[in-house]
């Protein structure tokens, strides 16, 4: 569990597998509400633990892209029936409230 520890990282790994390899700003603007900070410190862990690769392009601007690494894919695979069980729950919330 502390490799999804944290409240951005399943949100970041849900990113990266629907678009694919992002540049840092794109990822930033893909997840409304993180801060730089912590996006960087997120991606820092999830490089560590193997999930996300990091790309650096010696260039000028200098250029770093994101992607999943097999292992990152792995463990989205494994949390996507939680999705479907939290997608469910809010409809049921919703629907709830509606009815009270």
């Amino acid at each position: 569990m502390d490799v999804v520890a944290g409240k951005w990282k399943s949100l970041i790994l849900w990113e990266l597998h629907h678009h694919g390899t992002r540049r840092f700003a794109e990822l930033r603007r893909g997840l409304p509400g993180v801060s730089e900070k912590m996006l960087i410190q997120h991606l820092r862990e999830m490089e560590e633990d193997g999930l996300v690769h990091r790309e650096v392009y010696r260039q000028v601007p200098p250029k770093v892209e994101y992607s999943l690494t097999e292992h990152g894919v792995s463990l989205n695979a494994a949390l996507a029936p939680l999705g479907r069980w939290g997608t469910e729950r809010m409809g049921r919330i919703g629907a709830e409230k509606v009815g009270s």
